[in-house]
């Protein structure tokens, strides 16, 4: 049966299994490019959002922490306004309103916490260990130890970027250093048991911004096919113009060909064979030219031969 098919079909049919393969194997290799890609993006987006969290804790600390600090001794409950993490959490939970940031989560997960709130869980305590754990945490500035990655949750898999904790301003040991340095409202508020004995440098918890896989799954599909539409497009372009000059280069001048060839196996030797380019093809013409001039010479021999 494929013996049977001219050549346009045959050419057409390569083409589209050509088509096929690159398309497949295009997606195949742009499926993992375009994942690391949309967590890179994900991540930028979180690692700006870490940045703009430490500047409001920043202005906690040296701004609205100073101004109320007196009032600590004599408010009767202890005001959460002059914690930079407090700050932070609030900021962020705002941020949260708008729809572009509705699916992040932002927690400072510390080891030993004033509010238990902030306590952190196994899979948070292993990455604090792991800052802890790196020899150049000492050298390296926070930014450098972060690290990212997918964790499971029961609700699904979640995608988290997360950076260290570090006590790098002597007035937060005011309130974690030891109890009885703390403010009055402060012990009254949470008690002497939590959130003490940190220490200068100490890298003491991470501050882990999270949002679901699926928002970076979606994100990578979103652009594969994207690029996947805009490559199809300029594939199938190139098989419309491929065809095109098939058409005029190669099968509609075999086509002639093979008509005039019919032509000249019936005797007619007025046919000619003509094509203007020095390829294949003029190649071929002017050999059946050839082959017309000395048939025509034969037949002229074997007419004179024959008794007349």
């Amino acid at each position: 049966m494929f013996k049977n098919i001219n050549l346009g079909i045959k050419l057409n049919l390569l083409l589209g299994i050509i088509f096929l393969v690159l398309t497949l194997t295009i997606s195949l290799i742009l499926s993992r490019i375009l994942q690391n890609y949309a967590e890179q993006i994900v991540a930028d987006r979180a690692s700006l959002l870490i940045e703009t969290m430490n500047s409001v804790r920043q202005y906690t600390s040296t701004q609205v922490n100073p101004e109320l600090a007196s009032s600590l001794e004599t408010e009767k409950f202890f005001i959460p306004q002059t914690v930079p993490a407090y700050s932070a959490r609030e900021v962020f939970e705002n941020l949260r309103s708008n729809e572009k940031y509705s699916q992040f989560f932002y927690k400072e997960a510390t080891l030993n916490p004033t509010n238990l709130r902030d306590k952190a869980d196994k899979f948070e305590t292993e990455i604090i260990k792991s800052f802890r754990d790196n020899p150049n945490s000492a050298d390296l500035k926070m930014v450098d130890l972060q690290q990212h990655g997918f964790h499971t949750i029961p609700g699904g898999e979640l995608f988290y970027i997360a950076r260290p904790l570090a006590i790098k301003q002597e007035s937060c040991l005011r309130c974690h250093s030891i109890p009885k340095n703390a403010p009055a409202s402060q012990i009254a508020t949470y008690g002497k048991d939590n959130g003490f004995g940190w220490k200068m440098n100490e890298i003491v918890g991470a501050q882990i911004i999270s949002v679901p896989a699926s928002q970076v799954v979606k994100q990578a599909q979103n652009l594969r096919w994207q690029v996947l539409g805009r490559v199809s497009i300029f594939l199938m372009l190139g098989i419309v113009l491929l065809n095109i000059f098939l058409k005029f280069t190669i099968t509609d001048p075999i086509n002639k060909m093979s008509s005039l060839s019919k032509k000249l196996s019936t005797g007619d030797f007025s046919v000619e064979f003509k094509h203007k380019n020095n390829d294949e093809i003029g190649i071929l013409a002017r050999s059946l030219n050839r082959l017309k001039v000395s048939l025509k010479m034969a037949m002229e021999m074997i007419e004179n031969q024959s008794p007349k």
